[in-house]
């Protein structure tokens, strides 16, 4: 060990993770590198070439004990492993696609959590999740990773001002599309099969998929830009417990977070679908 402060990084095959991994690494932080397929990691040890990578699956509490017991410090956790599914949710023949993002996007990120905070209790460290604009406004058709998400807001939510009280500063990073990345890329899946497996839903999933690229123009971001969003909070004394890593993540909170009632999102999304009723307006915050 050196004398450098330490940082374990969840999911670091792709994307977030990597990216996090690797401008860590350049900023001067001892990196702990985690993936769940060490034979992916070869993208990570190029990126980062000065990161430990080891094997974790955050779904699997032996591999999140084999993980930890050889870490002796850390100064910051960054929950970033998930997946993403793109299903129509009522019409799933099993429960299959919501259990398995619970797992992971929810489930996994407590158990690490929990893993990590007695060395982060003796270092006075930071906890940051990698959340989503999904885990604050729902995307039709996308209701599992959208209720694990909601649920890691919840939790952390809930776990900071305990966390801040033994030291501990929690914060849920929120970045809006990252194309750069494979998460959330379906080989298997494309518009037409979702559709054919919609049932009474395929033709509201229809006018879903014509209407919610113009939605997500501009919302993009590279996964460069949401590891350095990552390194900023690392670095602020006091960092706030929700931080929006672009202009169009804030915007799209802002609007959620002044909706008392629910009505401005619910229009959001009755337009993506197509649905506007008579008595109600359409909008767009």
């Amino acid at each position: 060990m050196t004398g450098r402060q330490v940082v374990l990084v969840t999911g670091c095959s792709s994307g977030i993770g990597l990216a996090t991994a690797a401008a860590a690494c350049r900023a001067g932080w001892e990196v702990v590198a985690t993936v769940r397929d060490p034979g992916r990691a070869g993208a990570l040890r190029a990126a980062a070439p000065g990161a430990r990578v080891r094997r974790l699956d955050v779904t699997d509490e032996e591999s999140v004990a084999e993980c930890f017991a050889g870490v002796e410090r850390l100064d910051a956790l960054v929950n970033n492993a998930g997946i993403s599914n793109f299903d129509p949710t009522l019409e799933m023949s099993t429960a299959q696609a919501l259990r398995a993002n619970l797992e992971v996007n929810f489930f996994g990120t407590v158990a690490v959590s929990r893993a990590a905070m007695p060395l982060l209790r003796a270092s006075g460290g930071r906890l940051l999740t990698i959340g989503s604009v999904h885990g604050v406004i729902g995307q039709p058709f996308n209701e599992a990773y959208c209720a694990a998400k909601f649920a890691v807001e919840g939790f952390m939510e809930s776990l900071a001002p305990v966390a801040a009280a033994h030291g501990v500063r929690v914060s849920v990073l929120v970045p809006g599309y990252v194309p750069d990345t494979r998460f959330g890329i379906f080989p298997d899946v494309n518009r037409r099969t979702v559709q054919a497996a919609s049932g009474p839903y395929a033709e509201t999933f229809a006018a879903y998929g014509e209407r919610i690229g113009a939605h997500w123009a501009g919302a993009g971001q590279p996964a460069a830009e949401v590891a350095e969003a990552v390194l900023r909070a690392l670095a602020e004394e006091r960092p706030p417990f929700r931080i929006p890593t672009g202009a169009w993540a804030a915007a799209y909170l802002d609007a959620k977070l002044a909706d008392r009632d629910g009505g401005t999102v619910q229009r959001l999304a009755r337009d993506w679908i197509g649905h506007t009723p008579a008595d109600t307006p359409a909008h767009t915050p």
